[in-house]
């Protein structure tokens, strides 16, 4: 543990360290410590700016459980890492398994479609569940490629709803969303 907690808190930025070996590093770290029986792959951009960490093996069906929250904590404790041990660096790093990110954004995508016809089809705004902010922006990035619908998070905290409505309604919607709640 000792090993990780140093990765996490330990000194400054060495001379030649890379950001792969950081990487490396923290992911033997996770997968030893937590006793799991995984393998990875990592692909780093040539310009250093992303990093893709895919994890396979006996136990990658923990990583996917509960919405893939096992892959997004590795994810942001990878991100900490590097961001601790190389500060200047400004990298991206995605963790997945075996194409379930791309699997839960294809399902989002089918929902928000599904939910796009509704409100075009009854011309009235209809909501998406809370979502987390990496969920909300898939959805939104989708939704602004069509010009007749329009979409934005409405609540307060992490976890916001989405309301999707016909873009015909946009001024009527702004003017609600610029009242105070009570």
């Amino acid at each position: 543990m000792a090993g990780i907690l140093k990765k996490i808190f330990g000194g400054k930025e060495k001379a030649g360290e890379r950001i792969d070996d950081i990487v490396e590093d923290t992911i033997i770290g996770v997968i030893e410590h937590g006793g799991f029986e995984l393998s990875y792959e990592i692909k780093v951009a040539e310009d250093d700016s992303s990093v893709e960490v895919e994890l396979f093996g006996e136990d990658d069906e923990f990583l996917k459980e509960k919405d893939g929250q096992l892959l997004d904590a590795i994810q942001l404790l990878l991100t900490r890492v590097v961001q601790h041990q190389m500060p200047d660096a400004k990298v991206a790093i995605t963790v997945d398994s075996d194409g379930f990110r791309q699997q839960a954004n294809q399902a989002l995508i089918k929902l928000a479609e599904k939910l796009k016809g509704i409100a075009l089809k009854k011309e009235k705004s209809v909501y998406f569940r809370a979502l987390p902010p990496k969920d909300r922006k898939v959805i939104h990035q989708y939704l602004s490629e069509d010009n007749r619908i329009k979409s934005h998070s409405v609540g307060d905290g992490l976890y916001k709803k989405i309301k999707i409505y016909p873009a015909g309604q946009a001024k009527k919607a702004e003017a609600e969303a610029a009242q105070p709640s009570s």
